[in-house]
């Protein structure tokens, strides 16, 4: 197998277990975010590749299936092992198609093969329940089963992770799936698939159909009740979108959407702590993440001690090409990022805020965005209600922790919360009372594969990784036996 990340074969589509050209022949571009060029391009899917898609996923999902646990989980461990030993290469590839830099996409492969490596673990360890009725005289027996075929929808800005995180436990759980990559990363994911096939997964229980026409394909296959699961990571927007379409066939869904996660430091907090923390919170993948912090609320007497700090940490920062050595931040993914960000940062500046350092996007090429520190935010600046998803931090001063709270809350999102703060005390109100499907305490990181991840309200709901994880690709089936 040839080591060129972008190899000929892995441009194509994978169906059945084969690489194969669109149906109409089409193709399209991924464009290189450093600079606006074309880094190469792959097959263009119609619905009729996706409905091909799930046909092998159907054919393949009775064998898949009834295959033994032990030799699901050790393909996932083969899977892991090749993902590691090719990490140069994924990270890479990850670094040219996304922007991100190679050490970053580094931490990705780490982070990403995990999933593999844990839901390899946790294939052996599906549970079912044998007990005595209360009543007496009948045996409950409950079993677990896999769900069935999925469709799998994934972003662009972790394209790896975010693939092991839902492919992980559909194949220990003993699903088949179609997977849609982002239009802006499907390379990655086709490397992916080529590893997994080395590993040993049979062919038609990975399917992957890169498309730059995501709505008709999701649509058309959502209409199909073969289809029995839909996992999507993305826009809030796009996902209630999705969460109807499901429900003519009653499929199963998870949803990873949107974030805006507050970044809440109290005055008793340890300042040098929460910076780094908020250096690793904020500007992970340049800021493109949902578990991003979002809004930094700052207690009134330690904001312009932390300002200055973070300031003085973002504005050293050195932007560039993800694959240069010394480059601390990549480009955004396209231009219409910047210009989202951009205007976030002029409608603030508009409101009241203070640039601290950057504030605005370098000359081009490509699609980059100076690390920012907006100090004296107004609460209801847009850069506070809206998903930034850039290298932005705008702080905004709290005087109590009841005002701390509100402000955190006043948000439709709940997926990520960050907080400092030596108070043990309050550590325990404050995971309480936030509204927030993780909340990281004196961390600037939460996501960890052990763990289970996912928000509530306007964030989704489901959860990826953990024990919880392999839950969402399996249904209960309840036995009433006789007693003896």
């Amino acid at each position: 197998m040839s080591h060129d990340p972008l190899h000929i074969d892995r441009r194509q589509l994978f169906i059945g277990g084969e690489w194969r050209p669109a149906s109409g022949g089409g193709r399209f571009d991924v464009i290189d975010p450093a600079d606006g060029s074309v880094l190469t391009d792959v097959a263009d899917g119609t619905v009729d590749d996706a409905m091909a898609a799930l046909d092998a996923a159907v054919d393949a999902q009775q064998e898949w299936a009834a295959t033994a646990p032990r030799e699901r989980g050790e393909i996932l461990r083969r899977a892991f092992e090749l993902a590691t030993a090719r990490a140069d290469d994924l990270a890479l590839l990850m670094s040219q198609e996304m922007g991100k830099t190679v050490a970053e996409a580094r931490g990705e492969v780490t982070y990403g093969a995990e999933f593999l490596r844990w839901f390899s673990e946790e294939a052996v360890r599906i549970h079912g329940r044998w007990m005595e009725a209360p009543a007496g005289g009948t045996r409950l027996l409950t079993l677990k089963k896999p769900v069935g075929p999925c469709l799998f929808i994934t972003p662009w800005n972790f394209p790896l992770a975010m693939g092991t995180r839902k492919i992980g436990p559909a194949v220990a759980a003993g699903c088949t799936m179609v997977v849609k990559p982002a239009g802006q990363t499907p390379l990655t994911m086709l490397l992916l698939a080529d590893l997994l096939t080395e590993a040993g997964l049979p062919a038609g229980v990975l399917n992957v159909v890169t498309s730059r026409s995501s709505g008709k394909v999701a649509e058309t296959l959502m209409a199909d009740p073969r289809l029995r699961k839909v996992s999507f990571t993305g826009s809030t927007e796009v996902g209630k979108v999705l969460v109807r379409q499901s429900a003519d066939q009653l499929q199963r869904v998870s949803m990873e959407l949107g974030g805006n996660a507050p970044f809440l430091v109290f005055a008793d907090a340890d300042i040098d702590a929460a910076v780094d923390g908020a250096m690793v919170a904020k500007m992970r993948n340049m800021g493109e993440a949902c578990t991003a912090a979002n809004r930094f609320l700052v207690e009134g007497s330690v904001a312009e001690e932390f300002a200055g700090k973070l300031a003085e940490r973002m504005g050293a920062l050195r932007l560039g090409r993800g694959q240069d050595d010394g480059v601390d931040v990549g480009p955004l993914i396209d231009d219409k990022a910047v210009a989202s960000v951009t205007a976030l940062v002029e409608q603030a500046v508009s409101a009241g805020a203070r640039v601290v350092t950057g504030g605005s996007a370098p000359d081009g090429p490509g699609y980059f965005f100076s690390p920012t520190v907006l100090a004296d935010v107004p609460p209801d600046a847009d850069v506070n209600t809206q998903e930034i998803f850039g290298p932005v931090a705008p702080i905004t001063t709290f005087a109590s922790e009841e005002e701390a709270v509100e402000r955190a809350n006043a948000t439709e999102y709940g997926l990520t919360a960050y907080v400092y703060t030596r108070d043990l005390a309050r550590t325990v109100r404050l995971a309480e009372s936030l509204d927030f499907g993780m909340v990281g305490v004196n961390s600037g990181l939460v996501s960890n594969p052990a763990a289970p991840f996912g928000g509530v309200k306007a964030s989704g709901f489901g959860r990826e990784g953990g024990f919880e994880g392999i839950e969402e690709y399996l249904d209960t089936t309840y036995v009433a036996l006789p007693g003896g």
